[in-house]
């Protein structure tokens, strides 16, 4: 449980309360996390590996929404909370290793330890930091602003995620991500 010393100090009690709550999962490239339809019942630490979370549209289209890679947290929040069918997949693009959280353990530690509600209420602070830039970018900036903040934003996964993907995540072609990427390389 080392993951949660490096934002908030645990005491033994708590760590050790921690790992009995918490459950490992190993997934394969491809391996679903969450599927439309399903209940979202887990928060998800991501250990190693990297995950897609996307919508299909009517015509069966995928859209990235986000990406999530080492020591990042995967969940569709209004599934989680609400207990209601997810409109999400969340998807691994590689082999991963993930630590899950169940609602009604995270629950637990909200009660019995204040600072797990500081700790998640940042993360959740900064999902929504995120997704608020990302609608912006989409609404303002150009495919090759929201190429530059897609790097700025996860600088170690441009050369993990194939670039179908990214296209995805930008809302271009494949063809046209490439075009992106020589006119930067050019200049």
């Amino acid at each position: 449980m080392t993951f949660f010393d490096s934002y908030v100090p645990l005491s033994d009690a708590e760590k050790d309360d921690l790992a009995l709550r918490v459950k490992e999962r190993k997934l394969k490239r491809k391996a679903f996390f969450l599927q439309e339809g399903q209940v979202c019942h887990h928060y998800g630490f991501v250990v190693s590996g990297c995950f897609k979370t996307y919508g299909v549209d009517a015509a069966g289209k995928e859209h990235n929404l986000q990406f999530a890679a080492e020591n990042d947290w995967i969940v569709d929040i209004s599934s989680f909370y609400a207990d209601k069918p997810s409109k999400l997949f969340i998807e691994t693009l590689e082999p991963s290793h993930i630590l899950l959280i169940e609602k009604t353990d995270l629950l637990h530690f909200y009660k019995q330890y204040p600072k797990f509600v500081r700790y998640f209420k940042v993360i959740f602070e900064n999902k929504f930091v995120e997704m608020q830039n990302r609608v912006l970018q989409n609404i303002s900036s150009t495919a090759e602003e929201r190429y530059l903040a897609f790097l700025e934003q996860y600088p170690r996964l441009s050369n993990r995620i194939p670039n179908l993907q990214i296209a995805s995540y930008l809302g271009v072609t494949p063809e046209f991500l490439s075009k992106i990427r020589k006119d930067l390389a050019r200049k």
